[in-house]
């Protein structure tokens, strides 16, 4: 008699492709970035540009390297270049936004083995890193059409109002400012069902909750800043989040609280990439708290109650 496998799910397959997926967040990108690009003029565009295409170049030549299999051809290389270059400054010199994207792939990414062998967001990191190594010209900022350069944004001035926050015409990243063209690009890849709502809704949930019980204006400080580019798009990374809906949602929890706590409370504007990366760390906990137990398998703690019972 052939014995049953007792295996944890999941037992069936969506059927869709890396390569899909990552078109699929590549074309949700589009319109945020394309936006930034006529806010922001040539400059960024050859940014993302720069950014986009090192991230390729880098992954292949580590392939080569590693003697890997080619996999290029799967687009998340393009996928990381792009973030990592929507959310840098527009007047930020090429080299260094081809250095970034050049950790981004090669330190973060493929020296722990390629895709979905990295604990942490590629393209979060390298921002965070050259923040520390280029700080002055990371948050050197300035408004659409305007040629002054100056570190004030919106979550600093707060004098935005709401029709220039949603369409881009603000101060910020490349890529963060057009808050229009991000839900769109969110509620793209929700629609095609290539990322989960639990994480956005739950990360932008709890934000906005602290925002209204602390007195701030939850409305602006949703569309300000790169909150809604974090929470669409970076968080749900598949390879750095937790698997089950439950994880998911003491992620997006932990993400939206510690956003919150940055940007009110500690002496950096902006949060939301120390915020995913920290819960980055804690995916792997997450993971074994949430998982489910497999049917038919019994768990050590009911075993142990098991055996006592049979003791007295």
């Amino acid at each position: 008699m052939k014995k049953l496998s007792v295996t944890p799910s999941p037992h069936t397959h969506s059927g869709m492709k890396t390569a899909y997926i990552m078109l699929c967040v590549l074309l949700a990108l589009l319109p945020a970035a394309i936006a930034g690009c006529l806010h922001f003029g040539i400059h960024a565009a050859e940014l993302l540009g720069v950014t986009t295409g090192t991230a390729i170049l880098s992954e292949m030549l580590c392939l080569l390297l590693f003697r890997r299999k080619m996999t290029v051809t799967d687009c998340s290389a393009a996928v990381t270049g792009l973030l990592l270059g929507m959310i840098l400054p527009p007047d930020l010199p090429l080299w260094q936004g081809a250095a970034g994207s050049f950790f981004a792939v090669v330190i973060v990414k493929q020296i722990f083995g390629g895709l979905g062998q990295n604990f942490v967001n590629p393209a979060l990191t390298a921002r965070v890193a050259m923040m520390l190594a280029f700080t002055q010209q990371m948050t050197a900022f300035r408004a659409p059409a305007a040629d002054a350069v100056s570190s004030a944004t919106p979550l600093i001035t707060g004098n935005a109002s709401f029709w220039d926050l949603l369409l881009g015409n603000t101060a910020g990243c490349i890529g963060e400012t057009c808050a229009a063209g991000l839900l769109l690009g969110g509620i793209f890849l929700m629609l095609v069902q290539v990322v989960s709502p639990v994480i956005p809704l739950t990360y932008l949930g709890s934000f906005a909750l602290l925002s209204l019980l602390f007195g701030f204006d939850t409305v602006s400080q949703l569309l300000s800043g790169g909150i809604l580019l974090a929470a669409l798009f970076m968080a749900n990374d598949p390879v750095t989040s937790p698997l089950t809906a439950s994880g998911k949602f003491f992620f997006g929890i932990g993400c939206g609280c510690i956003t919150f706590i940055i940007r009110h409370y500690g002496g950096y504007p902006e949060g939301a990439a120390y915020a995913i990366l920290i819960m980055n760390l804690l995916t792997p906990m997450l993971d074994r708290r949430c998982a489910a137990i497999p049917f038919g398998v019994v768990s050590r703690s009911s075993a142990a109650t098991k055996k006592q019972k049979k003791t007295a």
